[in-house]
């Protein structure tokens, strides 16, 4: 079944301008044109930013489920796709996914700025985090759904925790690398691959 709907979800304090969004769009667009793509500006309210993606996907085709779908989530985009594979059973690619967010994130309440546009702020309330723990998708039911890329040298996240999180999925992992996956370009082919794009 080719995927004919795919969807980007960024990371904390990201956006769709990240250079791995930017990158995923013009790849689409250029190569698989016919492919629905969308890549929402998450609210931080993870709660909210489930709901905006819930409601965006709900007229896309669910003739068989929503095989035609496939998510690719990036750091804490990750932890959303995963929540989304879990409930619709579509594809997801992980990037460098954030496995603990309402652990790691408590000590981020408060202010912050968007990382694309250091005028752009928003709040992260303390509630987040509660919604964060509300989401976790608990034990993955369909590990041949996901393919992880995950890198040694992320300097956010632990990559021990990431593979033992997916074990059993296809997994790739970067011996160094960098929370950014700095080097996405030359994990391109085998993304497009593993999503299979009308």
């Amino acid at each position: 079944m080719h995927t004919t709907h795919l969807l980007y979800l960024h990371g904390f304090r990201s956006s769709p301008q990240s250079v791995k969004a930017r990158k995923m769009a013009a790849c689409v667009q250029q190569r698989h044109p016919g492919v629905t793509w969308w890549c929402p500006q998450l609210p931080p309210s993870p709660r909210a930013a489930m709901q905006l993606v819930m409601d965006g996907i709900a007229a896309w085709p669910q003739a068989k489920g929503f095989e035609s779908l496939a998510v690719v989530g990036s750091s804490l985009g990750g932890f959303y796709a995963t929540w989304i594979a879990e409930r619709t059973g579509c594809k997801a690619v992980l990037l460098n996914p954030a496995i603990a967010p309402a652990r790691d994130l408590a000590r981020h309440i408060g202010e912050q700025t968007a990382w694309h546009n250091e005028a752009e702020r928003f709040f992260f309330a303390p509630e987040f985090v509660d919604e964060l723990r509300m989401l976790h998708a608990g034990r993955l039911k369909r590990l041949e759904q996901y393919f992880a890329i995950i890198a040694k040298g992320d300097e956010v996240l632990d990559w021990r925790e990431m593979t033992a999180r997916y074990a059993g999925a296809r997994l790739k992992l970067l011996e160094g690398g960098d929370h950014a996956l700095s080097d996405f370009d030359a994990h391109l082919p085998e993304i497009l691959d593993f999503l299979n794009l009308a």
